[in-house]
């Protein structure tokens, strides 16, 4: 499969991190020393809702919220999905996302899958980034700034 997935400019993805206040984290970890709990704690501090997904610890608490097995579990509207699972599971990630009604599929720095961004734009869900990491896009969005002022 050739590689032709392309992320959208940075503006587009500035305005994805703009209009979203939730936040799923897929492989959410409960270990403080993982990089995904680190980046959830980041966001949670920077006034997103977060929602634990690992179904591992589904019914338990990460960072004070409950933990769900799947996205498709979670009872309300999430405006991005993070996604901290290695790439080859971004395809089922994907179809687990085309069955609810979220906004932005985010894949962290380092995931990347063509047959995953295949799946999102056969069924019209173009909100994609992928191998991006949400706390630096964040962070070098100008989008703290503006909150404080």
């Amino acid at each position: 499969m050739t590689d032709t997935f392309e992320n959208k400019p940075k503006a587009v993805i500035v305005d994805y991190l703009r209009q979203a206040n939730t936040v799923a984290v897929v492989g959410l970890s409960d270990r403080e020393e993982t990089t995904s709990f680190m980046i959830g704690q980041a966001l949670q501090a920077d006034g997103y809702k977060i929602i634990p997904v690992n179904p591992r610890l589904a019914g338990q608490e990460i960072l004070g919220e409950k933990v769900y097995a799947n996205i498709k579990d979670i009872p309300q509207h999430v405006d991005i999905v993070d996604i901290f699972r290695r790439s080859e599971f971004l395809p089922d990630v994907a179809r687990d996302f085309i069955q609810t009604d979220a906004d932005v599929f985010w894949a962290q720095l380092g995931l990347k899958n063509e047959e995953a961004a295949q799946i999102l734009r056969e069924n019209g869900r173009g909100k994609v980034v992928m191998d991006k990491c949400i706390k630096v896009e964040y962070a070098y969005s100008g989008l703290r700034e503006e909150k404080l002022s």
